[in-house]
């Protein structure tokens, strides 16, 4: 079996963190059950290109459990958990290709790894796989019988995709089913992007100026946590309809222009480029932490920054020190790539486990019904949508109310008047 990870000695330590994890992931233990007996996907060739986390090897786990030879590579150079890839190669024969940390020539030579495997179907996080598939690998598009797709900034890739006519699968858009984007989105990031930041600069979020920058579901469960740990919480945004949300929901409202010299704190979660530019970073306070939660880097203008930093250092792990003159220091984290996995590790076990619920019954889903689809983005169907959310709420120990049979009437009928 192929593989490149860090360290196999980490195995033993991955391997817990794995246990810990599945813990709180009964939904997919629930799938994963299922499919030890009725074996779905059996012989599918799976590239999966997704954060290597302890929730991302149950996805995986659950797979092979299906009856598919999956294998998987990192989305982001630093997402990677050493321990995790270790153990999934050593523990449970899955091929994994990646390392924390990896430059940027070996993160795409693990993407070519697994694209290597002549997969049936993809599986990516921020729509990489798509990309090179249909960009340098055209020769695997004869295979490939569909794929999914978990990000928000994946999903405009692949919709821009669909749009131009140039894609050449269909692709499940597990990001947009709401027992995803509601809960992982918005619980998942909000938390995971105060523990990232925290965890690298021990700073205190009470007292402070927390700029959120765009405030889509990831943005609101930012601004919540940042809030309720004490910050003024500044929002800018775009769209009318959000930035009046972000303003009815307590939080202030303005452009960028205005919030750099204002804050303390600011994380990008937008999905777009350049949202922090230079002339933003030109007029920051002195001793202003500037981070990204969004999928890629380039939602922070590093190269504009760069033009006017006079020197920089790293003061401690994933924080980048850029003295800009005048006595000015602006501070970056973890090379403004996705500061809850570089510096913490992802979203709680809890939101991943409808995520990734996801993620398996759309593969499932997509053997099944990928012949019928066409070359475009569909949604998750909404009855597996409120199948995981009824077996999340079982296993919370929630019970919810159900129609009699006069309410079905009623809702059904347009002459019962008032």
């Amino acid at each position: 079996m192929k593989y490149d990870i860090k360290d196999k000695s980490l195995a033993e330590s991955g391997k817990l963190r794995i246990e810990w994890a599945a813990q709180n992931m009964p939904v997919l233990a629930l799938i994963e059950e299922r499919f030890k007996k009725e074996r779905p996907l059996e012989g599918v060739r799976i590239a999966a290109c997704l954060h290597v986390t302890t929730e991302t090897a149950q996805l995986m786990k659950t797979l092979k459990a299906g009856g598919a030879e999956a294998c998987l590579c990192a989305s982001n150079p630093l997402s990677t958990q050493d321990d995790v890839a270790a153990s999934l190669v050593q523990h449970d024969k899955i091929p994994v290709f990646a390392i924390k940390g990896e430059d940027n020539e070996t993160y795409y030579s693990h993407i070519e790894a697994v694209l290597d495997t002549k997969p049936q179907l993809t599986m990516d996080d921020g729509a990489d796989l798509v990309s090179v598939i249909h960009s340098e690998r055209t020769d695997l598009l004869e295979h490939i019988i569909g794929g999914t797709e978990e990000t928000t900034t994946g999903v405009i890739r692949l919709q821009a995709m669909a749009k131009d006519g140039v894609l050449k699968y269909p692709i499940v858009a597990v990001n947009d089913a709401d027992t995803k984007h509601l809960f992982d989105n918005r619980y998942g990031t909000g938390q995971s992007t105060v523990d990232g930041i925290i965890r690298a600069t021990n700073r205190l979020i009470a007292g402070s100026n927390f700029v959120v920058v765009g405030y889509g579901w990831c943005g609101r469960g930012l601004a919540m946590r940042a809030q309720g740990m004490g910050a003024r919480v500044i929002v800018t945004e775009i769209d009318p309809v959000r930035a009046l949300e972000a303003l009815m929901d307590g939080f202030a409202v303005m452009p960028m222009e205005q919030a750099a010299p204002l804050g303390d704190f600011f994380c990008t979660v937008t999905g777009n480029i350049h949202v922090i530019r230079k002339e933003h970073f030109a007029v920051m306070k002195d001793g202003a932490i500037v981070s990204n939660s969004g999928h890629f880097n380039v939602e922070l203008d590093l190269e504009g920054l760069e033009e006017i930093t006079q020197s920089k250092r790293e003061i401690r792990p994933f924080v980048v020190e850029h003295a800009l003159g005048s006595g000015i220091r602006v501070y970056v984290l973890a090379e403004g790539r996705l500061i809850n996995l570089a510096a913490a590790e992802g979203h709680p076990s809890s939101v991943m486990d409808m995520s990734f619920a996801n993620q398996a019954l759309s593969a499932e889903y997509m053997v099944k019904e990928a012949k019928n689809l066409q070359n475009t983005v569909f949604p998750v169907p909404q009855d597996m949508d409120h199948e995981i959310a009824r077996l999340k709420l079982a296993s919370e120990g929630a019970i919810i109310d159900i129609l009699t049979d006069e309410q079905v009437k009623y809702l059904n009928s347009w002459d019962m008047g008032t």
